[in-house]
């Protein structure tokens, strides 16, 4: 391996303030904010907005979907009448 070509890599907290949880790991990120780690040391904090304790494919959550919305919508946009040879639409 080349030398002096890699960048450095440093222990950082990240912190997902949705699911106020904290991650130390190692990254070459680096932040002016700093913050007393469990262990009594202090370490650059990034704040993030979804990581693992929050996203929902990780959690188990999933979005709910209005359907009777989107179906609704629907019939107002394309509307409900009569198709084309004089049938009745099928929604």
């Amino acid at each position: 391996m080349k030398s002096r070509i890699h960048p450095v890599s440093r222990p950082v907290v990240f912190r997902d303030r949705a699911a106020d949880v904290a991650f130390l790991t190692r990254s070459t990120a680096d932040s002016g904010e700093r913050v007393v780690w469990e262990d009594g040391n202090t370490y650059p904090v990034i704040d993030v907005e979804t990581s693992s304790a929050s996203h929902p494919f990780y959690t188990g959550g999933t979005r709910v979907l209005d359907t009777a919305g989107r179906v609704e919508r629907f019939r107002r946009r394309y509307g409900t009448g009569e198709a084309p040879g004089g049938r009745p639409n099928a929604a």
